[in-house]
């Protein structure tokens, strides 16, 4: 089992200088402890995720302060770039990171997020799936004909050129079934979070036939999971500890999700109360079932029942409300689930330099004093 880092911040009270110092310090101890990937989202206009508009510009900062570790987009919204955009950014991380550049696609749901490219709403899971090919022609040399100005058609090939051969491509799953589907037949890799336990094993099997039947190797394509993460030295000191911040961003996620019920015109909405009770049952829910947070033997066992289903990583998310000090004097128990668990072997068909950083860790080290 491959055990990343996953970043997706709600908390934006908190100053600028210290949240990206946070990233960039948990980035330097998961690339030296031996962490497979660093995830980094992409959130428009809000303060859930805010800290995270651009996944391939915060790449390419972490791409010098680490040195083995893969850098990836968890996610893109694709329906707000140009494909040729889209390679030309990661392929420049994938050179500044010495080949360790790697993509999740996202449909996109939220509306308020679309004042880029509005003409992309309506048929956005369309325009993404129908993408990835002109993706990987464009990853790997190959010139692509787009619509120019004035009606003419314009042939690109873009620069500069990755180190990576294959661009590697993940799809994140929210709610459609499909996705599993269309996926595996199009031998992407997939990006799922942990809402029901049967539901995933299901999904992971139509994963694995669609890639089958579509030619591709069954085995091959990589299903990562995200799961809150917190390893402590007891498994009720660690309840408390983070139900009120897991608690804050549940309520943070539902308060998005309904405003985007309001964009879409639904009007339909739950009161304080009922919003609290939703919140205490998902927090309950979320601890025993469907998170990395306890002791490391508790997490460990978690780990092995996800990998008994068909989860090939694990993307622990650290950053959902405890005090960034309280995230770092965790992550040496989180090593140790690591040490049991973890595989950091590189991925097949890897070219990865192992290039020194600019400037060295020392500097960022000499900043935090």
């Amino acid at each position: 089992m491959k055990l990343s880092i996953y970043f997706f911040s709600t908390d934006d009270d908190i100053p600028s200088e210290e949240r990206y110092e946070f990233l960039f310090t948990v980035a330097e101890h998961a690339d030296h402890a031996g962490y497979h990937a660093l995830w980094t989202p992409e959130r428009h206009f809000q303060e859930f995720g805010g800290s995270y508009p651009n996944p391939a510009v915060l790449s390419a900062g972490l791409s010098r302060v680490t040195r083995r570790i893969a850098l990836r987009a968890g996610c893109i919204v694709l329906p707000h770039y140009h494909p040729a955009r889209v390679v030309e950014d990661w392929a420049l991380v994938d050179q500044l990171s010495g080949g360790r550049a790697g993509v999740c696609l996202a449909t996109g749901w939220h509306k308020g997020d679309f004042v880029f490219y509005p003409e992309h709403y309506q048929d956005r899971r369309e325009y993404t799936f129908n993408q990835v090919k002109t993706l990987r022609d464009l990853w790997k040399g190959k010139s692509v004909t787009f619509p120019g100005p004035q009606g003419e058609e314009l042939t690109v090939r873009t620069f500069p050129r990755p180190l990576q051969p294959e661009m590697p491509l993940w799809m994140v799953h929210s709610t459609n079934p499909e996705t599993w589907v269309t996926a595996g037949e199009l031998g992407l890799n997939v990006l799922s979070l942990l809402d029901n336990w049967d539901r995933l094993e299901h999904s992971i099997q139509a994963y694995r036939a669609a890639r089958e039947g579509a030619g591709h190797d069954p085995e091959a394509g990589v299903v990562t999971l995200g799961l809150h993460t917190f390893v402590g030295l007891d498994d009720e000191i660690v309840r408390e500890l983070v139900r009120g911040p897991l608690a804050g961003y549940l309520s943070s996620f539902l308060k998005q999700r309904g405003g985007d019920a309001a964009l879409h015109g639904e009007s339909k909405s739950i009161s304080d109360a009922e919003r609290q009770l939703l919140v205490d049952n998902v927090f309950e829910d979320m601890f025993e079932n469907r998170a990395l947070l306890g002791t490391p033997e508790r997490c460990i066992s978690m780990i092995e029942r996800v990998k008994a289903i068909g989860v090939n990583e694990v993307a622990c998310l650290l950053d959902f409300g405890l005090p960034f000090t309280t995230v770092l004097e965790g992550l040496p128990k989180l090593d140790e689930v690591l040490a049991a668990v973890g595989d950091a072997g590189e991925e097949p068909g890897s070219v990865r330099r192992d290039l020194a950083p600019a400037g060295g860790l020392g500097y960022y080290a000499t900043r935090r004093r």
